[in-house]
C-alpha cells in the first residue's frame, strides 16, 4: 500500500486530499502544527476506513519538519507521494509597495525552505525506487504578478521555478512532479470546494501528462490585480 504525506494538512483541502487519495488505496500521513486539527483529520479518515497518522510539527522549524518526515518513513516504510500545501491566510499578503525584506523572509522561512527540506527528505528514496510523486499546491501569485501579493508572489514564483526544474530533471526517472495553482477561495459548496480541488489534483497525479494546471481552469487573473 502506498503512502501520501500531506505537509500543512488542514480540515479543508488537506482533509479532502487525504480522503481522495485514501479512497484510492493510500495510507495518509498528515503533518501540521495544530494537534487539534490533525486529530480531527485522522478521526474523519478513520470513519472512511482510511489508515492515517498525524505528525505535529511547525514547518517553519526545519529540524522538527525533518523529524516528522523521518517518523513517517519509520511508521510507513516510505513516502510515495509528497503533497506540499501549507497556507497561512490572506493576512500574510503585503502589497508590492509595502514589501520589505522582513515580510519576504517570513515567506521564505515559512514556505520555500520547508518545501525544499521536504523534497530533500523524500527524493533519495524515490530516486532509488524509480517511482514517486511530489505535488506542489500554490496560489495565483506563483504564476501571475499580482500587486496585492507582492511579498508572497516573490516566494511562490520561486517555488514554482524550483518545481519546474524538479519536473524537468525527474520526469524521465519515474518521478512525477506536479503543480496546481489555485485561483479561488477554498470553501465547501462553492467553485473552490476542496473536494473539487482534490479531484483535480488526483486527476493530474494519475494522468501525469502535464506539469501544471490552474484551478479553476478558466480563471481570469487580471480581475484580481488590484
Amino acid at each position: 500500500m502506498k503512502t501520501i504525506a500531506i505537509i500543512g494538512a488542514g480540515p479543508g483541502l488537506g482533509l479532502s486530499l487525504a480522503k481522495k487519495f485514501g479512497k484510492n488505496g493510500f495510507r495518509v500521513a498528515a503533518v501540521a502544527r495544530n494537534p487539534e486539527k490533525l486529530a480531527f483529520i485522522v478521526n474523519e479518515l478513520n470513519k472512511h476506513n482510511i489508515e492515517a497518522k498525524s505528525y505535529v510539527a511547525d514547518i517553519r522549524d526545519l529540524t522538527a519538519l525533518k523529524q516528522a518526515l523521518n517518523d513517517v518513513k519509520q511508521d510507513f516504510g516510505r513516502i510515495d507521494v509528497l503533497e506540499f500545501s501549507p497556507y497561512a491566510g490572506l493576512e500574510i499578503f503585503r502589497h508590492v509597495l509595502e514589501t520589505t525584506p522582513a515580510n519576504v523572509l517570513e515567506q521564505v522561512n515559512g514556505h520555500l525552505l520547508p518545501a525544499i527540506l521536504s523534497v530533500n527528505e523524500v527524493l533519495p528514496d524515490m530516486m532509488n525506487n524509480g517511482s514517486g510523486a511530489i505535488l506542489f499546491t500554490t496560489g495565483l501569485t506563483a504564476m501571475y504578478p499580482l500587486p496585492f501579493g507582492g511579498n508572497v508572489g516573490i516566494v511562490m514564483s520561486g517555488l514554482r521555478n524550483y518545481a519546474t526544474n524538479l519536473h524537468n530533471e525527474l520526469k524521465d526517472k519515474g518521478i512525477f512532479v506536479g503543480h496546481l495553482c489555485i485561483g479561488t477561495t477554498i470553501q465547501a459548496g462553492t467553485v473552490g470546494d476542496p473536494d473539487l480541488i482534490a479531484e483535480a489534483w488526483y486527476d493530474l497525479y494519475e494522468s501525469k501528462n502535464r506539469f501544471e494546471e490552474t484551478f479553476p481552469q478558466e480563471m481570469n487573473p487580471t480581475k484580481l490585480s488590484n
